[in-house]
């Protein structure tokens, strides 16, 4: 039986894949046309799975196709001679594979080429694939170059100027077509000061599952073995994963794999809400590649808040050397109106949580001193979450610590009060046995908290205060999101950093749903002793 892939590779035969049909026949037209192919795109994305099934597939219609796939991801430290006596042993040994794999005859010619044949540099590679043409009938090359970014950097800018000059030649046909696949971006690896050497490359865009391709994904699994996915199961993997492939093969290989739910039982929103809060506490190398990459620079924290709690958004600049590197971890995207957008909402999770402090401390002032409580306390007798008395209990925390916030550990002071909202929050869904997600609805400007117990839900909005107009159009975003929820209460939380805050508590009616909304002073400074 096939199983969810989540580690290198997936094969057809051992795990179920999305064929990526459309993209697969775009890549082909473009191999076709002679295009210099590159895609840069984060680890885990799918890349090298795909090419490869897009090379199967073209040399399937086209047997005058001759793909060549070699991989820089150990040339790294490689000098120069080193880099070009590797790559004669790669080029080599492929071809030899491909030739065997499809039962070609292999020419004396062609076996004394290969023996004989060393680069020593960027010259030797025309001479090489000049001849190499000849001697293989004239077929049409392919080469695909994976993990391109490990090419060390001495040799980079001539590697790309010879491939240049043979894209621009009359004479010269071979490769017929090149596709480099990495991480960085060409203008990355920082070849040299002078302009691109590969302005001749024809960029594609791998994109994120969509929801009818993760659809797709799970009823391979729902054909083989019998069991189902409820509608709202696979919508919502979708949306929390935003079709990132690893993230959705991990939460179908937890529910199908992990979960021990019988075979002949539906797979329903309880096993995903199980399974999400496994995904979201656990690890796994795509989690731990995001959490190592967003502490590599502490600026990283302060540049992912502003775009998670600033309405005004942050320009996706990739000039920018912060947004360039979040943007090449896979961390944030560019958003449809140019701004930048966290990638999906698990991400958004762990990045809150790789940056709230394990213990912040303020947390025995989660109760007041003149009253007996817990957070269990804030259960009705029938099971609900009583939210409204919640909240106010966190307002007149934020009142009671005062100028402590600002004591809380490593934080950027204008996003502390979002990090204790999250905090607390998260210790009373935990201590209620509840599940708590995120939510990224626009991209930026919010941040809403969904909390689930007893298989009801309610949403917390929260944002920093920007003016009266934002204020009130973050009401009508919230009730919005809240039809789309059936929900018909939800929570505003904002947070006021002006020098002279107002504080606000409000209940009213908003396009049918009602809507409780707090503005909250959040401290600036500690008050000067007298």
């Amino acid at each position: 039986m096939r199983r969810f892939g989540t580690q290198g590779r997936v094969y057809p035969d051992r795990h179920y894949v999305v064929p990526r049909t459309e993209e697969i026949a775009d890549f082909i037209t473009r191999v076709k046309d002679g295009r210099y192919v590159v895609l840069f795109a984060p680890r885990q994305t799918g890349k090298t799975t795909f090419f490869r099934m897009a090379l199967e597939a073209l040399t399937t219609e086209d047997p005058t196709y001759f793909p060549i796939q070699l991989d820089f991801q150990v040339m790294r430290n490689g000098s120069p001679p080193i880099f070009y006596d590797r790559l004669s042993q790669m080029l080599r040994r492929h071809i030899e594979f491909v030739l065997q794999k499809n039962k070609m005859k292999q020419s004396e010619d062609l076996t004394q080429f290969l023996e004989d044949a060393q680069l020593s540099d960027h010259f030797s590679m025309l001479t090489y694939f000049e001849e190499l043409e000849i001697l293989l009938d004239n077929k049409k090359v392919v080469l695909l170059i994976d993990e391109f970014d490990g090419i060390p950097q001495d040799v980079v800018s001539d590697f790309l100027y010879t491939l240049r000059t043979i894209y621009l030649s009359d004479e010269l046909q071979c490769p017929h077509s090149v596709g480099i696949v990495g991480v960085k971006s060409i203008s990355q690896l920082n070849y040299d000061r002078s302009v691109s050497p590969f302005n001749i490359q024809d960029e594609f865009r791998l994109p994120n599952f969509t929801l009818q391709q993760v659809q797709e994904l799970l009823s391979q699994y729902t054909d083989e073995v019998g069991q189902e996915f409820a509608p709202e199961v696979i919508a919502s993997i979708h949306k929390q994963t935003a079709g990132q492939p690893v993230l959705v093969n991990r939460f179908a290989q937890i529910l199908t794999e992990e979960m021990d739910i019988p075979k002949t039982e539906t797979i329903t929103f309880i096993h995903f809400s199980e399974a999400h809060m496994q995904l979201l506490r656990g690890r796994n190398t795509n989690i731990q590649h995001l959490t190592t990459n967003i502490r590599r620079d502490r600026r990283f924290e302060s540049m992912l808040m502003k775009i998670m709690a600033r309405e005004e958004g942050v320009d996706f600049n990739l000039d920018d050397d912060i947004i360039s590197e979040l943007a090449t971890y896979g961390v944030i995207q560019e958003g449809s109106d140019g701004m930048c957008e966290i990638a999906n909402p698990i991400y958004l999770y762990r990045i809150m949580r790789t940056f709230k402090p394990t213990i912040n401390g303020l947390e025995d002032a989660y109760f007041s001193e003149e009253k007996d409580e817990c957070f269990l306390d804030y259960l009705t007798p029938t099971g609900q979450i009583d939210m409204v008395t919640l909240l106010d209990n966190f307002r007149d925390f934020i009142a009671r610590v005062g100028f402590r916030i600002l004591q809380v550990p490593d934080k950027p002071q204008e996003y502390v009060g979002q990090h204790l909202l999250y905090a607390y929050l998260e210790q009373f869904i935990r201590s209620v046995g509840g599940n708590m997600y995120l939510e990224v609805q626009t991209g930026r400007g919010r941040m809403d908290l969904l909390l689930i117990h007893n298989q009801q839900k309610y949403i917390v909005e929260t944002k920093i205060w920007e003016g009266n107009n934002r204020y009130a159009a973050g009401k009508k975003q919230l009730a919005a999101y809240m039809e789309l929820e059936g929900t018909m209460e939800g929570y505003y939380v904002v947070f006021d950093h002006r020098e002279n805050p107002v504080p606000l508590v409000e209940t009213e009616t908003v396009d049918g749903v009602a809507i409780r909304s707090y503005v909250i002073p959040v401290m600036q400074a500690r008050p000067s002793s007298i």
